[in-house]
């Protein structure tokens, strides 16, 4: 279960950092772009969201200051330091390599060779 949690938090914060790896966004911006660039399969609500921003800025991959919204409402935005894109950069060389591996054992075909189920 531990492992499970940990997978999804580092789910989520590649994904985070993706998101604002095109500049700042504040957080409603940030779900809005996930949902957006996953055909809205994935909705991260509030509750998960902003745990995850506040564990990446105490990393110190990101770093918030106040801002008004496009509707000039005070948000917080989160933008991405430089430790924040070198971590983008090796968790989704990462995920490259663990989603390759988990589609390629899920193609195949056949079981081995001399292998004993």
């Amino acid at each position: 279960m531990a492992r499970d949690l940990e997978l999804l938090r580092g789910t989520l914060d590649v994904l985070i950092l993706k998101a604002l790896s095109f500049g700042p966004r504040h957080g409603y911006a940030v779900a809005e772009w996930l949902e957006s660039s996953t055909g809205d399969l994935l909705q991260v609500g509030e509750g998960s969201l902003y745990p995850a921003l506040h564990r990446l800025e105490e990393r110190g991959w990101v770093r918030s200051s106040w801002g008004l919204s496009e509707n000039n409402r005070r948000a917080r935005f989160y933008e991405l330091t430089t430790e924040g894109r070198r971590s983008l950069k090796s968790e989704a060389a990462w995920w490259g390599r663990f989603a390759g591996t988990v589609t390629a054992v899920l193609a195949r075909g056949a079981e081995p060779a001399g292998r004993i189920a």
